[in-house]
């Protein structure tokens, strides 16, 4: 059982590492993703300006005047002095085509103050890479490689990485059943047995067997350095490995399969967009209802509640035919925890109220579903939280580099020895035995 733990480990690691390393090293830069974008683009984020903001209604309409080939798909409504105010936009239909116009942006910053449009962007950009979009190009190579759309679907990057995340939750337990210690060596004691085996000596607990397995031999040579830091490294951060491995999978193979286990082994509340399918990509649900009668009434149904937060932004997403309206106070657009702000959900066609988001709030699983996010991301801890993520990034990509290093390092031994075995039965000689 144990060798072919040994070459499940191995082959798995293998062909994870690669992505493993490229998540770590991206994961541990955007933890502070919009801290680095205000400071590679203050052109975009920054205003020197004073005095009343111009209404975001108004802003929108402005920017849809400006851009007839694109609809606002999200307005911020809070300005804060000194920033601008980032709109995301989409392409509508072109009519004489029938498909989606090609707009080269998908954000509009504007000076809330004056109006003037200070600068679009393409927020994920696969190329060119440059200042604006270099955070972005980084978040989306994170989790799905930016993988282009075909035959009309634009998730395989998110399904690779999705099953990437699967491997690796799996191997996370297959790397800890490894760490322990054996009863007994195999007769043969290669160099590969040592990931798999620890000697019996008489007297010893099973705790004082496994020590040796949380220690760095720092005075051993490169392999031994390496097989350490692979092996207690594991062994010492296994519990975020797992938090950052099994909600690596939840997020991006949420809607295919996380949403519906959980609905099969618990109680999950879904909300609209677990509920309907999305529409092809060039045929999006125009809606009905305008941002100013969504806000109006969300507004009016959030003092029936007895909310004190304000709105604080709004969206449409037209593949849904759905709008969000979230209430938060200015700069509190993450919420509690990160777990975001509460929403209401609204029929962008008939206006009909459809459900709700509550922070911290439903069923456990409900709860449980709202954590992987925040948890992914450290932000659940705050800014130590989000530290701990750039650390574990670093220590994702450690663990890759080490792995592929101990593989390459026994596939050579293995391949010397089986070398020199040939050349001694060649020459008459029976091979030692180790």
């Amino acid at each position: 059982m144990r060798a072919l733990f040994v070459l499940l480990h191995r082959w798995a690691g293998l062909l994870i590492a690669a992505f493993l390393f490229l998540s770590g090293i991206t994961g541990a830069i955007i933890s502070w993703d919009h801290e680095l974008d205000d400071l590679l683009n203050p052109h975009l984020m920054e205003v020197t300006s004073r005095g009343q903001a111009i209404p975001s209604l108004e802003l929108a309409q402005l920017i849809e005047s400006r851009h007839p080939e694109a609809r606002v798909s999200f307005v911020p409504l809070l300005p804060e002095e000194g920033e601008s105010l980032a709109f995301s936009v989409e392409p509508r239909v072109n009519p004489e085509t029938g498909l989606l116009y090609e707009v080269p942006y998908n954000q509009v910053f504007v000076d809330p103050i004056t109006g003037e449009e200070l600068g679009t962007r393409y927020w994920g950009a696969p190329w060119p890479v440059t200042s604006e979009n270099l955070v972005s190009f980084l978040y989306v190579l994170h989790y799905s490689l930016h993988i282009p759309e075909m035959w009309g679907i634009d998730r395989w990057g998110m399904w690779l990485m999705g099953i990437i995340a699967v491997i690796w939750t799996l191997d996370c337990f297959v790397g800890f059943y490894l760490t322990l210690p054996s009863k007994r060596r195999n007769r043969n004691n290669t160099a590969d047995d040592e990931a798999a085996a620890e000697p019996m000596v008489n007297g010893r607990s099973c705790w004082q067997r496994w020590q040796p397995a949380w220690r760095i031999r720092r005075n051993g040579g490169a392999y031994k350095l390496n097989f350490d830091l692979h092996r207690a490294g594991g062994l010492w951060t296994w519990g975020l490995l797992f938090i950052l491995a099994f909600t690596a999978f939840s997020l991006n193979l949420y809607r295919e399969v996380f949403f519906p286990l959980m609905s099969q082994v618990s109680q999950v509340t879904p909300g609209p967009f677990e509920i309907r399918q999305p529409t092809e990509l060039h045929k999006p649900i125009v809606p009905e209802y305008n941002y100013e009668q969504v806000i109006a009434k969300a507004a009016d149904e959030a003092m029936k509640r007895g909310w004190q937060e304000p709105v604080g932004s709004v969206f449409y997403a037209q593949q849904y035919g759905v709008y969000g309206v979230d209430f938060y106070f200015t700069g509190d657009d993450h919420g509690n925890g990160g777990i975001g702000a509460p929403r209401l959900y609204y029929d962008g066609t008939t206006g009909e109220y459809l459900s709700d988001r509550l922070p911290w709030k439903g069923t456990a699983a409900d709860i449980f579903v709202q954590m992987q996010f925040p948890l992914h991301s450290g932000r659940i801890l705050g800014l130590p939280g989000r530290i701990l993520i750039s650390v574990m990034g670093v220590v994702v990509a450690m663990l890759s580099v080490t792995g592929v290093y101990v593989w390459l390092k026994k596939r050579r031994a293995r391949s010397k020895y089986a070398s020199q075995s040939a050349s001694q039965w060649r020459g008459g000689l029976k091979p030692r035995e180790s």
